[in-house]
């Protein structure tokens, strides 16, 4: 059985492959993801979201750009194809069927 951090981590790692798929260039800031969990009540720090980017990273998710103290992070193909459930990454949520 999954754990209840482990389902907040699924959770937190859809959100945050979605709020990048919202954008224009595809792309955020850690901070802004940070402002963007809070939204859907997860509470959690620029250093636990770095380190979620991280992981989203080597499952070929996103890819990263660290300039500074935050963390550029940008939707690949890989995770498109997550988000319109045509592949399984495991580790984070699936999507809703659109409708549902």
């Amino acid at each position: 059985m999954t754990d209840y951090l482990e389902l907040v981590r699924q959770d937190a790692r859809l959100i945050m492959l979605k709020a990048l798929a919202a954008q224009t260039d595809e792309r955020l800031h850690s901070g802004y993801l940070v402002e963007e969990l809070l939204r859907f009540g997860i509470d959690r720090t620029r250093e636990w979201v770095h380190g979620e980017l991280d992981w989203l990273a080597e499952m070929g998710a996103v890819t990263l750009a660290k300039p500074g103290s935050v963390v550029v992070a940008t939707l690949t193909e890989k995770g498109h194809r997550h988000l319109r459930r045509a592949i399984v990454i495991e580790g984070i949520k699936r999507p809703s069927r659109p409708g549902e």
